[in-house]
């Protein structure tokens, strides 16, 4: 048999490694198969946190022995987004589709920040089909990202730029003699606040609009405080839309924010993490009507896209101000016209990223493979899922509705004395019992049991798992607490 170089880092028995790596891909088409018969969440004792706190050997080990490990002390305590009981956050469930593109992606180890290969060009048809979905014009671009986290702060820095121009990446803000300020609702996610940190402009600059009854931003408060800060002598820049709020899935009044942009001249964007992946699904798409006219467009493909973490995306409409944020020269990134170096512009001039992984290959096949009219079904039928919740919280006088339920979300209490105190324990029951794990927010300073329906293998009868034990560990719960203050008053 032949030998490799002690100094690499491939197998020397490549038959037996293949055989290891066979076993390893059976054992997640297992756990993938097999999801029902496990726990949605379970934590780790003091015992198996210490695995991980072992010091750094020196000594190699069996590839069959690390993988055993795994199976033993980490597959099993994962956040459990892939199972169909977990409605905890907005976390799409993967697929073994993706799964295996990803493998595909890690064998090939593409580095796709740049250069003349394959894995660019069908980025840039995933963009190209992209586009085609949100009906932006050829003159667009966009960009594989970590998140929408990630996607909105690349928006502000766009926006930054376009407002103050090119010199203001050299000279910074400091020198523009201007105080920039934006704009977003009351129930925009934390991110749109972290990117204003992080772009040197300061969250501070951020005003928070009020919310209406539906949770949706305030277009009229907006345009008061536009007109306000314009009056102080403050120059607005950038105002995000949300499609799909964190605490209740509200969609923001897009067409009347998007006038008001083109009013005032200010950088539309939305923030679509999950909802703007609506767009795929017939009986949804209207009600995103007014995105088609954003500047920018922050989504993630590993949500509602359910393709596996992480793939998120940032769209732009006006590709060459994207261009202007962060291309950036340097002599050993230059550009030729010909041979490995050619295909100039290269992704890294589209975001702060020169590393790059080949995130677009587990979003194409997945996108191939199901087809987008099968996305796009999935999409509807988590909403369906959350009106199916919806009617059977309405129907039991032990429960309380707290927000309307727009797409996916819905927000609920159990009917009790001390809810905040109640409600917070039931989730927390919830969760270590292992049958369904929703999670928390706060609405009005009432304390929400929170259900998050994205995952594809949610069915009804996980959502009837989720009413049953809410109502039984309401009612455990409230009697212990009956009886404790039962018992304290008497002392």
């Amino acid at each position: 048999m032949l030998k490799t170089s002690e100094n690499t880092l491939d197998p020397d028995d490549w038959p037996s490694f293949r055989k290891q790596g066979h076993d390893m891909l059976d054992d997640m088409f297992n756990y993938l198969e097999q999801l029902r018969e496990q726990p949605v969440w379970q934590g780790l004792s003091s015992e198996q946190r210490e695995i991980f706190q072992q010091p750094l050997s020196n000594d190699p080990s069996n590839l069959g022995e690390v993988h055993a490990t795994f199976m033993k002390t980490i597959l099993p305590y994962a956040v459990g987004n892939t199972h169909p009981g977990f409605m905890g956050w907005v976390h799409g469930g993967g697929t073994p589709v993706g799964m295996l593109a990803d493998m595909l992606a890690a064998g090939l180890n593409a580095n796709v920040g740049g250069r003349d290969q394959a894995p660019i060009e069908l980025e840039k048809q995933l963009l190209q089909w992209i586009k085609s979905l949100f009906s932006f014009p050829e003159t667009a671009n966009g960009l594989f990202v970590t998140g929408t986290s990630m996607a909105n702060l690349i928006s502000v820095l766009i926006a930054r730029t376009a407002c103050l121009e090119k010199s203001i990446r050299k000279e910074g803000l400091v020198n523009s003699g201007l105080q920039l300020v934006a704009y977003t609702s009351e129930s925009a996610h934390i991110s749109i606040a972290q990117a204003m940190d992080i772009a040197g402009i300061g969250s501070n600059a951020l005003r928070m609009i009020p919310i209406n009854e539906n949770y949706q931003m305030d277009v009229a408060a907006l345009a008061k405080s536009i007109g306000a800060d314009k009056k102080s002598g403050l120059t607005p820049f950038f105002i995000a839309a949300t499609v799909g709020t964190v605490d209740v899935g509200a969609i923001d009044p897009l067409p009347a924010i998007a006038d008001l942009a083109q009013l005032e001249n200010l950088w539309f964007h939305v923030d679509g993490a999950y909802g703007a992946l609506a767009i795929l699904a017939p009986d949804l798409a209207p009600r995103l009507q007014g995105i088609e006219r954003a500047d920018s467009i922050a989504f993630d493909f590993h949500k509602w896209g359910q393709v596996p973490y992480d793939a998120g995306f940032i769209l732009v409409r006006n590709g060459e101000q994207q261009l202007d944020t962060f291309s950036t020269p340097a002599a050993y990134l230059s550009r030729e016209t010909r041979g490995l170096s050619a295909g100039s512009p290269w992704p890294c001039d589209l975001g702060p990223e020169l590393s790059r992984g080949f995130r677009a290959l587990k979003t194409w096949f997945t996108i191939k493979v199901y087809g987008p009219e099968k996305l796009g079904q999935v999409i509807s039928n988590t909403c369906a899922l959350a009106q199916y919740l919806k009617q059977r919280i309405e129907l039991n006088p032990q429960l309380e509705l707290l927000a309307p339920v727009e797409l996916n979300i819905v927000c609920f209490r159990y009917r009790c004395l001390s809810p905040n105190f109640i409600n917070a324990e039931i989730v927390i029951a919830l969760q270590e019992s292992g049958i369904v794990a929703p999670s928390t927010t706060t609405l009005h300073g009432q304390l929400a049991i929170r259900a998050a329906i994205v995952n594809h293998r949610i069915t009804i009868s996980d959502i009837d798992a989720l009413i049953e034990a809410t109502l039984a560990f309401g009612e455990v719960i409230e009697n212990t607490l009956k009886s404790s203050l039962s018992q304290e008053k008497n002392e």
